[in-house]
């Protein structure tokens, strides 16, 4: 009987294509794997980024209001890319009195400030705002607060009735 040569090496190259097949199927799931956490990432930064940009412009329009007069909480639509649709639902929590400090020695900031608010009437309030934006938007389920303080000068009557 005569031998073949190399006879014994008879799907061996079968055996090593596909354990190379194998390793590049994994390295090409590895790829993906961290390509999409990449995007991930990147989705989550962006969500961050125009959450706090949402937030902060429902609180400078919370505090160009007359929010004093009537301190309650309110949900603010916000349309980051000015498409006339609504992006983000900012929650801004019931603006909280912080502290109340008698105006001494000071003039009013402005020259439209009715005449009852004389300068031994007048009281510097600051205020705690709070504006949360929720996962809405984001796949990741990220929550944003963005917490703002403001001075509000009020007469004495307007103090007593919101900060006690």
């Amino acid at each position: 009987m005569r031998r073949i040569p190399g006879g014994s090496q008879r799907g061996a190259a079968l055996v090593v294509g596909l354990i190379m097949l194998v390793l590049i199927t994994l390295m090409l799931i590895t790829a993906m794997n961290i390509a999409t956490s990449n995007f991930r990432s990147v989705s989550n930064m962006q969500f961050r980024e125009e959450a706090i940009a949402a937030s902060n412009k429902a609180i400078e329009q919370m505090i160009s209001s007359n929010f004093t007069a009537a301190p309650a909480a309110e949900d603010i639509n916000v349309d980051i890319d000015n498409d006339s649709t609504t992006d983000y639902v900012v929650n801004i929590a019931q603006p909280q009195c912080i502290s109340a400090a008698q105006a001494f020695g000071a003039d009013p900031s402005s020259l439209s400030l009715p005449p009852t608010m004389t300068v031994a009437s007048t009281w510097n309030t600051v205020w705690d705002i709070l504006a949360t934006v929720g996962s809405a938007g984001n796949a990741g389920g990220a929550v944003v607060r963005v917490r703002a303080g403001v001075r509000v000068l009020l007469t004495e009557a307007q103090r007593d009735l919101v900060c006690s």
